[in-house]
């Protein structure tokens, strides 16, 4: 006899003989209101430390959803998590985001050799409005260069693209969108650095996602957060969140979690975590500590 009939027995011997004359789901029923169905598991425990740590981080940095916690602690050497695990011992029990789908067939096949560029404005406590630029790769998501402007011009877009290519370091495609400060002088400075240039479709920002996505996350982690005061106040956002946060600490998803520029792998799980606030603390970096 199977063992699980032997366990519950007790339970359902006296109504065996009713089982014949029952249908298929009256059978199921009854199987299940006499304890003879095991249990189903359910997602395995986690340590008191994981628990904490995970309330800890949702608390400390209330824009995280449970993914990017769950994605932090893969970088932190602790073990994959199910997010919905991750999202039960968040404060609040998470944040929840649906995924969007975007155009990537041809940016797929040229992650490897391709860049965008694109503007971002940002309006200052005087209602001045400043302008920021950016060039990313797409490969690993890295912001190649950035900067800032009150009066963006061709030439300055110009002397920007030279700063960001210098000999031996260009892509073989660059995305843009047509915005008409580009000009035709960015065209043949692309043309002569044998770059060739990629012009999305007009009001499809679907077709240049990376560096759309670089300027929602930089709005929604920080700048809707902020009230910035000048020119020198935004670059001093903007090059704390890149280069301490951004580039060092912040999984992304495209990068099966990874960061732009990882570290030292981990090999073992870590004792303990420290907390290194970013930008004021609206976000933190977290980093093993030996015991």
């Amino acid at each position: 006899m199977d063992c699980r009939l032997h366990d519950g027995a007790e339970h359902w011997t006296g109504n065996l003989a009713q089982l014949p004359h029952l249908s298929a789901d009256r059978i199921i029923a009854f199987l299940v209101t006499t304890d003879f169905l095991p249990p189903t598991p359910g997602r395995p425990t986690i340590s008191k430390q994981l628990r904490v740590l995970i309330g800890q981080m949702s608390r400390e940095n209330r824009l995280w959803g449970a993914e990017r916690i769950r994605d932090i602690l893969v970088l932190l050497g602790f073990p994959k998590l199910d997010v919905e695990t991750a999202r039960k011992y968040m404060v609040g029990g998470g944040i929840w985001r649906q995924r969007s789908s975007t155009w990537l067939s041809f940016l797929r096949n040229h992650l490897q050799v391709s860049w965008a560029i694109d503007f971002f404005t940002v309006t200052t406590v005087g209602f001045g409005r400043l302008y920021g630029f950016v060039v990313l790769e797409h490969g690993r998501r890295r912001v190649v260069h950035w900067a800032t402007t009150a009066r963006p011009t061709m030439a300055w877009v110009l002397q920007q693209l030279r700063a960001a290519t210098p000999f031996g370091l260009q892509p073989g495609y660059l995305f843009r969108d047509h915005d008409r400060i580009y000009g035709q002088g960015v065209a043949d400075f692309l043309k002569g650095c044998q770059i060739e240039e990629v012009r999305t479709a007009y009001r499809c920002p679907g077709q240049n996602p990376f560096v759309g996505r670089f300027g929602g996350s930089l709005r929604r982690e920080v700048l809707n957060h902020v009230i910035v005061l000048n020119r020198a106040h935004l670059e001093r956002l903007l090059k704390e969140y890149i280069e301490e946060y951004y580039h060092t600490a912040r999984p992304h998803q495209g990068l099966e979690g990874q960061v732009p520029e990882p570290g030292p792998q981990l090999t073992r799980q870590p004792s303990q975590v420290r907390a290194i606030p970013v930008l004021g603390g609206l976000h933190h970096r977290y980093v093993p500590v030996a015991a």
